[in-house]
């Protein structure tokens, strides 16, 4: 599994400018977390055709084939994850959608939209969901049409964490792995307010990754309960994975 997110920093090159930092964390066969890589991109935020060259790396560097990619909702971003693992499974992030959601609704309404969405993302099939979202569609559907919309053009990469048991399901259903990771590095920058140059950036960042929490769950380390998750695994995937 490979879950990708991006985050942006301030670097000062000639002037202080707003950078984007993608992220990519992994998720090998043994149930090993690690970060796989981190890149800083051109001034113009997180782009998709910035991120095929990230996984092209992640390719070129051994990443042969992936069963799960986790994401945000960034258009174009699934086509360039299919153009460098045609097999993988695209997963778009419950929680990035759920928040978009509440950036068309009036904050009179979050709790009862949250309740209802949090309704179709638990249903226990795909079935389930269609017809849980088909209630939520018909009800809000007249106030806030870009919001179905939304929800409509992302299904596709909605619903194949619906297909596994719950504890495959917290793995990949949202980027929270990688947004905790990425709430680090914000909390290790902010306090910098911007960086000198690219390198100082990236240093920082790197030892980010490198640092141990007590009682905290890390950046790396080992997936908890992964002997079950990788026989649920193995019956989906089946010679993929290499297991003999």
């Amino acid at each position: 599994m490979v879950l990708i997110d991006a985050l942006v920093i301030k670097v000062r090159d000639g002037q202080v400018a707003n950078r984007p930092v993608y992220v990519a964390v992994g998720i090998d066969l043994e149930g090993h977390r690690d970060v796989l890589g981190l890149w800083m991109g051109p001034t113009g935020g997180e782009g998709a055709k910035q991120w095929m060259n990230m996984l092209t790396e992640l390719r070129n560097r051994g990443v042969a084939d992936v069963c799960i990619v986790c994401c945000d909702g960034l258009k174009g971003l699934p086509d360039a994850i299919t153009a460098i693992w045609p097999l993988a499974t695209v997963q778009q992030c419950v929680v990035h959608l759920v928040r978009n959601s509440l950036r068309y609704a009036s904050k009179k309404y979050w709790s009862k939209i949250t309740r209802q969405l949090r309704e179709v993302y638990t249903a226990p099939t795909i079935a389930a969901a269609e017809a849980r979202f088909a209630e939520f569609a018909e009800q809000w559907r007249s106030l806030y049409p870009a919001m179905i919309q939304m929800w409509e053009n992302a299904w596709g990469e909605f619903v194949p964490f619906l297909k596994f048991p719950p504890e495959i399901r917290r793995l990949i259903y949202t980027t929270n792995g990688i947004e905790s990771l990425n709430a680090r590095f914000r909390q290790a920058t902010r306090r910098r307010g911007h960086f000198p140059n690219e390198q100082a950036a990236m240093k920082v960042l790197y030892l980010t990754v490198l640092e141990r929490r007590p009682n905290r769950t890390n950046p790396t380390g080992q997936i908890a309960g992964w002997k079950a998750i990788l026989n649920t695994l193995s019956i989906t995937y089946g010679d993929r994975l290499g297991i003999n």
